[in-house]
């Protein structure tokens, strides 16, 4: 497989090893509308800090765990008046990248720079994912084309699924020479992609295309295409209409079925001539035989999933005193719907590029709308982590006053035959919707499926919380001080998390009773003992062993000395590990 070289990237493709594990320092958790020192235990994540430092500091709890994520990385075409969402130069990332690549660094180009930003990363949140969860990633042309190259070498290119076009922009800058581009990407890998089934959940309107003209006592149907191309011989005959209509396929295509395969759908009631049985045949597919979700199409278009000023419009609903350093938001109708690809009611979304959180809003309106309850995991770097990070959903879960333009569905019809043919009745009511003040506006609007007549009024309301809670973290110490030995500020607790962590690679139940204080847990028939004090060199010898009350197959311990032979502890299945020795780094 053809893979990408760039320089430094020799000093990053495993700089995911090197970096120093730290701990999740819990700030404050806010939940019923108030803030409080205690951790909510809802799940819910916002983390400040570096985020390959934050990545790295989820995997004792979270590797293989995560069903979805989704990033928004700089897009890297240099504008740097942009603070975050378009500044590789940024001040933290130029000297990540001194310390790591050398005083080659400064020398780098802006694609170099990104790739050695992004490849660790990268690296890291492949590790967290579910073998059958799903990565997303917006990106734009600029670093489109190497950010593929390296996600083929990460996932594999056979888990490479698709990538998406967004409309994000609804009219051309006509200040340009060339092109007006008004699309970005993103971008979707599978870590397994045969494990993975990505379909949107059946909405009202796919769902109103289908109906039972008939009274048919199978339900509700819609009428599908009886003829296909290329030819094929045997499937070239004449279907006579219950009127004695003669009809043929169209030139170039023949009929789906073969005859005698007709003759038994015509027999079941299957074939479709109209309602006054003249029409050209079509085949009913009924709803019920249909698949629970529908196949999803790579073009969205903005009226689909919104564009970037409606992402900017609610940014502004939500903090409207603040001018705030983001070029290109995205709209939380189009984070519902890439979360919606993974549709699990129980999902955890992992965003480590958070921003203005859109990605965590967008999770809690889809729990709200369908019961679920999912949960998000969010990370920025940024002073403004809490202030606009963790904020917005503060205000998402509480509330918030809005002043400006509302827009009420007045009357809805989807786009078929039916209401084509009361298109008069449509002028009607749209006239009569004209006169009613409370509207400043009367429009018809249009989508793929539906025309809608739209009130526009001005208010000033109070938006409705979407209920929830979240804790709020900082990064803290590292676990190891730069001479290998262990932080001693560093919680007991948050030692043997690790500890187990990298043991067992599963996460360590905090909740697990034993007599022995030391006890840390037990895996494939291995216990498990962190035998360590502050201050205080331990000993494994026969002492400690008698306060060893549960048995298993195999004991490994952890102490700072060992006074037990190597003869008894081989016939025991007892594995000594020193402190801090032989306590892996990963």
């Amino acid at each position: 497989m053809p893979t990408l070289h760039w320089i430094g990237k020799e000093k990053v493709i495993n700089h995911h090893l090197d970096v120093p594990f730290r701990v999740l320092e819990h700030s404050y958790g806010f939940e019923n509308g108030k803030q409080t020192k205690k951790e909510t235990g809802s799940g819910n994540k916002i983390i400040h800090g570096d985020n390959l430092e934050a990545l790295k500091a989820l995997l004792p709890e979270y590797e293989g765990k995560v069903d979805v994520v989704y990033i928004d990385p700089p897009y890297n075409t240099g504008k740097e008046k942009w603070r975050y969402t378009d500044n590789v130069n940024n001040p933290k990332l130029q000297k990540w990248l001194n310390e790591i690549v050398g005083n080659e660094g400064e020398d780098l180009s802006r694609h170099d720079k990104w790739l050695c930003m992004m490849y660790p990363r990268l690296k890291i949140l492949h590790r967290l994912l579910k073998d059958d969860g799903v990565f997303f990633c917006s990106i734009d042309d600029y670093e489109h084309g190497n950010l593929k190259q390296i996600l083929d070498e990460i996932f594999g290119p056979l888990n490479f699924m698709n990538n998406v076009i967004w409309q994000r922009a609804y009219s051309p800058v006509n200040t340009k020479k060339r092109f007006s581009k008004n699309h970005d990407f993103i971008i979707c890998y599978g870590k397994n992609k045969n494990l993975v089934n990505l379909l949107l959940p059946r909405t009202d309107s796919a769902n109103d295309r289908y109906d039972n003209p008939d009274n048919d006592p199978r339900g509700i149907w819609k009428p599908s295409d009886l003829s296909v191309a290329p030819v094929i011989e045997d499937k070239l005959y004449k279907i006579i209409t219950p009127t004695g209509r003669e009809v043929y396929p169209p030139n170039g295509r023949c009929w789906v079925l073969t005859k005698d395969r007709y003759k038994e759908f015509l027999k079941d009631k299957r074939i479709w001539f109209g309602e006054n049985g003249d029409a050209v045949p079509s085949i009913k597919k009924f709803l019920t035989e249909v698949k629970d979700g529908i196949t999803p199409l790579t073009v969205w278009t903005y009226d689909e999933v919104g564009h970037t000023q409606d992402a900017k419009k609610e940014i502004k609903e939500l903090f409207p005193d603040s001018k705030l350093p983001f070029e290109t938001p995205k709209p939380t109708r189009l984070m519902e719907k890439i979360l919606s690809l993974k549709y699990n009611k129980e999902a955890l979304i992992l965003d480590s590029f958070a921003g203005t959180a859109s990605t965590g809003h967008a999770v809690m309106k889809l729990n709200k709308k369908d019961k679920g309850h999912r949960k998000f995991i969010l990370i920025e770097m940024e002073e403004y982590a809490n202030t606009i990070t963790a904020e917005r959903i503060k205000k998402a879960i509480t509330g918030y006053n809005y002043i400006g333009n509302k827009k009420t569905e007045l009357s809805t019809y989807p786009i078929n035959l039916t209401t084509l043919k009361k298109a008069n009745k449509i002028v009607q009511e749209f006239e009569k919707f004209k006169s009613d003040d409370r509207f400043e506006e009367i429009n018809i609007e249009s989508t793929k499926d539906y025309i809608s007549i739209i009130g526009t009024e001005k208010i000033k309301e109070k938006i409705a919380g979407l209920g929830g809670a979240f804790d709020f973290y900082e990064l803290g110490n590292s676990l190891f001080n730069k001479d290998g030995n262990i932080n001693e500020a560093i919680e007991i607790e948050k030692l043997k998390q690790y500890i187990y962590y990298i043991e067992t690679k599963t996460p360590l139940d905090l909740i697990t009773h034993n007599d022995n204080k030391y006890y840390l847990g037990i895996k494939n028939d291995t216990i498990y003992y962190f035998y360590y004090e502050k201050n205080k060199l331990t000993t494994l010898d026969h002492k400690f062993l008698a306060t060893m009350k549960t048995k298993a197959e195999q004991y490994v311990i952890y102490a700072d000395n060992c006074l037990l032979t190597k003869e008894y502890m081989t016939h025991h299945n007892i594995v000594f590990k020193k402190i801090p020795r032989d306590i892996t780094k990963f």
